[in-house]
């Protein structure tokens, strides 16, 4: 009697740790896309922040963004003007920024009307836009803090309220391109941004050419 206890004791022991198997291997994977979309739309504060320079060459007025000292947006500057060339910082891992001018200091946001303005305070979400790339190859940006409303310009480079932008428009496309005078290393591989910091070292710069060669 006693070894049959034994019996039915170590086979419910060994029934229970089936379960328990059976519960964690039948949990779903992690949702890795899902993370990046959720963690994508949060201010990241421990990654390096990344900031690069640019212009944003308007595909309908045919000139380029500017942020004037009377807190103004237009897309009416030439290539190299002071006004168009631009800072851009990184807001998360993903592919949000804040736009500003080097010259006056002044955020790119938008306001409730849809509004383009330029703010000394770039830290609210009306100041973010995500960076959409285009399957034309051209960039679209839209606002973080109003879903759906995009930086957008006219023909004659006055912007337009970004109630009235939809993704498909041409007057939400841009085009980045490096400031006048700052030359790209060869002229058919023209570099996408011109980055501060660079993140290789000279010494590593030196060992990935030694190991190339």
């Amino acid at each position: 009697m006693q070894r049959v206890s034994s019996r039915l004791s170590y086979l419910f022991l060994h029934l229970v740790a089936f379960c328990y198997y059976a519960q964690v291997t039948n949990q779903s994977p992690p949702n890795f896309t899902q993370h990046v979309s959720e963690q994508s739309k949060v201010t990241d504060r421990v990654s390096r922040r990344l900031i690069r320079t640019y212009q944003l060459y308007s595909r309908t007025s045919g000139k380029h963004v500017q942020v004037l000292p009377n807190k103004k947006i237009n897309a009416m500057a030439e290539d190299g003007d002071v006004h168009a060339k631009l800072i851009v910082e990184t807001d998360t891992f993903g592919s949000r920024v804040r736009i500003k001018g080097a010259e006056t200091g002044l955020y790119i946001c938008m306001n409730k009307r849809g509004k383009l303005i330029g703010k000394k305070n770039g830290q609210g979400r009306d100041c973010i836009f995500t960076e959409i790339v285009l399957e034309n190859n051209y960039t679209a940006l839209k606002n973080a803090r109003y879903e759906g409303w995009y930086m957008a310009f006219t023909r004659r480079g006055r912007p337009r309220k970004g109630s009235r932008t939809r993704q498909h428009q041409r007057e939400v496309h841009f085009m980045k391109r490096l400031p006048k005078g700052q030359q790209v290393s060869h002229p058919a591989h023209p570099r996408p941004f011109d980055f501060l910091h660079h993140p290789f070292s000279r010494r590593t710069k030196r060992t990935r050419y030694s190991l190339q060669r």
